[in-house]
């Protein structure tokens, strides 16, 4: 089962380290925070990930409720991207975009997990 949600978790952070990515390509004046918090997020990620496929169950849980705080954060950030957008901001498109594909990557993370972790919880895998 962490074999699974690791694997799961490095698709996850290198998703969020190219979503920086191309934030930071769209526009590199003003887009620097999207390569740190893309970087750093996808970075920790992984290092879940990684963490999950040697049987580290603490792993999961944190992993667990960094992608449910990132879902928050993304929402509001989307919700506020996408509120430019019908102002009159057609330039903040690109933005909204990657940002809302970030919250729906880490909503579904944040269930994989919930559901992957209580499944393993209820077939006694140990937290290790």
């Amino acid at each position: 089962m962490f074999q699974r949600l690791g694997t799961w978790m490095l698709g996850y952070g290198a998703f969020l380290i190219a979503i920086g990515v191309a934030g930071y390509l769209s526009n590199p004046e003003k887009a620097a925070t999207a390569l740190i918090s893309g970087g750093s997020f996808g970075a920790l990620s992984i290092l879940f990930g990684l963490f999950l496929r040697r049987g580290k169950g603490w792993a999961g849980t944190a992993a667990l409720i960094t992608s449910a705080l990132l879902s928050l954060v993304f929402a509001w950030r989307a919700t506020a991207g996408w509120l430019a957008v019908l102002d009159g901001h057609p330039e903040k498109v690109v933005a909204a975009c990657l940002i809302t594909a970030m919250l729906a990557a880490s909503v579904v993370t944040a269930i994989v997990l919930w559901r992957g972790l209580r499944r393993g919880r209820a077939a006694g895998a140990s937290p290790a």
